[in-house]
């Protein structure tokens, strides 16, 4: 039995195929239509995930969606009926949308279906979950636990923000909610739009700008924002925000507490804006501490399954894992919407069809390489169209080349394997560098990915060698947990010329200080050989040859864009950047080698993010 799960319609719209519990196929659409967090019917996902299976639409037993459309509209409707006649601009502005399309988006969703194939009865096969029920599916069911505690946490599904359920093996019962307006999401959100992010998008920046931060703040979120009861739950004032009913996240009261309109986007970064990152930082761990510590007491588990777009928040992630609060934690690589397609297919399999589950304590996520991968004819004919200049090679002569490049400092776009599923690019489509260089970090950002400074990157280490460089017993195979340096790693500086602030940018912390942030930590990818022998290959060949089992990991896109997910997204990007190598499968091409009339400037192409 195949079936297919699909989220759509917010943001992150994505589609994946199971036949019967195996996960055959998963991606999201804006790798394929090149729009970053694309919300639209995903399209081109389903029509991947169907090739992928080789199979024919016709065998599709069930097509699910990931949450109930009119209940997100119940929603709506009573929030603006209990706030009136605060909001009524964005009533008239949304209400409309709302009943002309999204509260029938189950026609909708028919007429999409039938767009790809009209001769198919997809009234009859059409399901739909819940929210927060896919978020939960999509951790527990693919985690190597028999048994667990599962805690989803985001902005809102349908009412709910965060919710508990028990998994029991193929049964997953949802025992507690917390209900909109009050959401650890929204608030980290809302936060996030007044320092100058974009909401939905900039969550992670305000993440990596907290250690520049002290968190001067955390009392006065406390004492006004939000009320943290003793378990983890809590209770916002929403007088402060604006999000429930309005146009924007928070409103005058809360830019008069912290003294001054929102931060402009990408103007200069104040010490304010780093204090109050650190602070909104600190009460989300503080939320999730006593939420686990209350859990793990309650339930009696000894497993923790996390999902839901929190659950990405890889900072607080490492705190409970050195909290050992479980002896265990699971985390949903896809953990935003575009993993609730994933949860949608799987609760249908095991809940709706009642099918056992034995995974045999196996992660069934296959590393999150889920994704399309091109055969050596395409890449062939693709960068024969773009003119390129390329050499091919067996495997042993790309990895001894790649090695070759990072040794002289080059950066080095990597396309191989299957695409990565979720935000993290894990090795399939990631940049890789030298991380002991005390200049790539700058590199990096400035000039290959056109970000901010500020934002650090992330370690890929031989999975065996882990606890020799960083404070981690626990493997990382999805980059979601944050660890510190070893200490015997680190590197002491001169407390004497004390910097604040993106000052700190310039100070070196350890002996790979390209992927150490400010605070002496590193959200750390463990690489495993059965996962990605060619990525393993490659950090293992540096390991033998510098004593460094670690290399720079970051995703393969500029700012702004999806990561590559084609041979030609990944040649447009090497030559639209000052990367220096590109490898696509068994092809190598260098950049000196190109036709500079290739060079391409595409970043104004994509929306700041």
């Amino acid at each position: 039995m195949y079936i297919l799960g699909i989220s759509a319609y917010y943001h992150d719209s994505a589609a994946c195929i199971i036949k019967e519990d195996v996960i055959v196929a998963a991606a999201q659409e804006e790798r394929f239509t090149r729009k970053k967090h694309d919300k639209s019917f995903p399209s081109n996902a389903i029509k991947y995930c169907i090739a992928e299976a080789k199979i024919d639409l016709s065998e599709i037993h069930n097509i699910v969606f990931y949450e109930k459309p009119f209940l997100k509209f119940e929603r709506l409707l009573e929030t603006y009926l209990a706030f009136a006649p605060r909001g009524f601009k964005s009533f008239r502005q949304f209400m409309p949308i709302w009943v002309k399309d999204k509260l029938f988006q189950k026609n909708n969703l028919i007429k999409k279906l039938e767009e790809i194939d009209d001769k198919i009865d997809w009234k009859n096969k059409l399901l739909f979950s819940e929210h927060h029920l896919s978020h939960a599916a999509s951790a527990f069911y693919p985690s190597p636990f028999e048994n667990a505690a599962v805690l989803t946490l985001d902005g809102v599904g349908e009412w709910a923000t965060t919710s508990l359920a028990i998994g029991n093996s193929n049964k997953l019962d949802v025992i507690k909610e917390i209900f909109f307006p009050h959401s650890i999401g929204l608030l980290y959100s809302a936060f996030t739009y007044y320092l100058g992010f974009k909401v939905n998008s900039g969550e992670y920046k305000m993440m990596g700008l907290a250690p520049y931060g002290e968190p001067k703040y955390t009392k006065l979120i406390k004492d006004n924002l939000v009320d943290i009861a003793d378990d983890g739950s809590f209770h916002l004032d929403m007088s402060y925000f604006d999000y429930a009913t309005g146009l924007t996240m928070t409103n005058s009261k809360f830019h008069n507490l912290f003294h001054g309109p929102p931060r402009r986007p990408e103007t200069d970064l104040a010490q304010k804006d780093m204090d109050i990152a650190a602070s909104i930082q600190n009460v989300t761990e503080e939320i999730l501490v006593k939420m686990v510590t209350s859990i793990a007491k309650e339930t009696g588990e000894s497993n923790l399954c996390l999902a839901g777009g929190v659950a990405l928040n890889c900072v607080a992630n490492g705190v409970l894992l050195r909290k050992n609060i479980f002896n265990n934690i699971y985390i949903q690589p896809a953990a935003g919407d575009a993993g609730g397609a994933l949860g949608a297919a799987l609760a249908t399999w095991f809940i709706h069809y009642e099918n056992k589950r034995d995974n045999s304590n196996r992660d069934m996520m296959q590393g999150a390489y889920l994704g399309p991968k091109y055969s050596q004819n395409e890449i062939n004919k693709t960068l024969d169209k773009c003119n390129a200049k390329y050499h091919m090679l067996d495997e042993d002569q790309i990895i001894t080349k790649v090695v070759d490049g990072i040794c002289e400092q080059k950066a080095i776009g990597l396309m191989q394997g299957r695409m990565e599923f979720g935000p993290r690019a894990l090795g399939s489509r990631s940049i890789i560098a030298d991380p002991r260089s005390e200049i790539m970090q700058k590199k990096l950002n400035l000039k290959i990915k056109f970000r901010e400074s500020f934002r650090p990157f992330a370690p890929s280490i031989l999975d065996e060698h882990k606890s020799d460089w960083f404070e981690l017993d626990k493997t990382s195979p999805y980059m979601l947990m944050v660890a510190h340096v070893n200490k015997q790693k680190r590197i002491s500086f001169d407390r004497n010329k004390k910097c604040t602030g993106l000052e700190m940018l310039n100070q070196i912390r350890s002996e790979i200080p390209a992927v150490t942030h400010v605070d002496y930590t590193a959200r750390v990818q463990t690489v495993h050989k059965n996962l990605n022998p060619m990525y393993y290959g490659i950090i293992n060949e540096f390991h033998h040859r510098t004593s460094c089992p670690i290399v720079i990991n970051t995703s393969f896109n500029i700012r702004g864009e999806p990561i590559v997910c084609s041979p030609g997204d990944a040649f447009r990007c090497f030559m639209g950047t000052d990367l220096d190598i590109l490898v696509i499968e068994n092809f190598i091409l260098y950049k000196e080698e190109q036709d500079s009339s290739l060079k391409n400037q595409y970043q104004n192409d994509y929306e700041l993010d």
